[in-house]
């Protein structure tokens, strides 16, 4: 039977969410207005070159897989109580990583061993990244905030070094490009679905990987484990589950999900490794993790509601700025962190 506690808590989640989505709009509206623009020619605009078009379509699909990967590297380890700031650093270490194996993989290779490659090779280097910040905690106590934002510059330092010293193409700011049997096809490449957009066939491991990591943590062992590791941690210790352990393996899993995302941009759209090309993405899927509650099938729809705002922004910048967007964004997660608290103090 469900527990009735567990279904109200989903069920005020869900309210939540579209409560802030719904304030942030309407505060949003307010601002369109002020800055002298009809927000509904703005509104319609933003729908037309997103949702209404099939390059627009693409366009989101493409932001929106990248952000499911980097929301679920957020949302795992947050069931045990980890905040992980990290996954900019995890993608930017993830996407360096594919950019190398593909680049010197030999041509010969199939297609499938080629991409296979490559995607455990970016899902490697964001595990193993993110399992710094997870074992500086369990083992020294240091606060996996301040370790992972620390871990994000280091990596922007590493990857920016090999970069410029040691892989980059003579005259130009990216590594060579990886064989083409390592390329992820595009959409329009196999279906003719979304033309000119970047939209690629990784898309499809998003729902496959959300399912999963939904199995495990509400359908298995290991995911009672962990999730009881982050409600009770003492308790569970008492009960005889490893809490630290679950700690690494839960940070690790977020750092590979990272590295899918970065799989997504270098292997299904850039093809090489160039700095800055995850622009900021990893700390989007800290909204998007925060607005799902950090549920691995919810994080398609918030993954969907900030790709929609960060592209059809771009579309519609030369009407009202784009950072009146990422004002809905931030509003968007603040109204949600609100409701939560006062949710709480509510029902203590």
């Amino acid at each position: 039977m469900n527990n009735p506690l567990t279904m109200n808590r989903k069920t005020a989640q869900f309210l939540i969410a579209i409560l802030s989505i719904l304030s942030a709009l309407i505060v949003s509206t307010l601002i369109i207005f002020i800055a002298g623009r009809d927000p509904i020619m703005i509104f319609q605009k933003m729908f037309n070159a997103t949702l209404g078009s099939s390059y627009g379509t693409g366009q989101v699909v493409f932001r929106m897989t990248t952000l499911v990967f980097a929301g679920l590297a957020v949302a795992l380890p947050f069931q045990v109580k980890l905040f992980n700031i990290g996954a900019e650093g995890q993608l930017q270490m993830g996407a360096f990583a594919a950019a190398i194996t593909g680049a010197l993989l030999p041509a010969s290779l199939p297609s499938l061993s080629a991409i296979s490659i490559c995607i455990f090779s970016a899902m490697g280097a964001g595990a193993c990244w993110a399992l710094l910040a997870a074992l500086l905690k369990v083992r020294f106590g240091v606060n996996e905030v301040i370790a992972t934002i620390m871990l994000n510059f280091i990596a922007q330092g590493i990857t920016g070094y090999l970069l410029t010293y040691h892989f980059a193409i003579p005259s130009t700011v990216h590594t060579p490009p990886v064989i083409d049997a390592a390329i992820i096809p595009s959409f329009h490449s196999i279906t003719g679905m979304f033309p000119k957009s970047p939209a690629n066939l990784s898309t499809l491991l998003a729902p496959f990987v959300a399912l999963l990591l939904w199995f495990m943590l509400y359908k298995s062992r290991f995911g009672y484990e962990l999730r009881a590791t982050g409600l009770q941690p003492e308790a569970a210790r008492y009960g005889g589950i490893n809490a630290g352990m679950h700690r690494l393996t839960a940070m690790s899993i977020g750092g590979a999900a990272a590295g899918l995302g970065a799989a997504n941009i270098l292997l299904g759209y850039k093809h090489y490794y160039e700095a800055g090309m995850s622009s900021g993405i990893g700390f989007t899927g800290i909204a998007v993790a925060l607005l799902a509650g950090a549920h691995p099938l919810w994080i398609f729809f918030s993954a969907l509601f900030f790709s929609i705002l960060e592209y059809g922004g771009l579309t519609v910048n030369a009407y009202i700025p784009k950072d009146i967007f990422m004002m809905i964004e931030a509003i968007t997660i603040l109204l949600v962190i609100s409701f939560n608290a006062l949710g709480k103090r509510i029902h203590q």
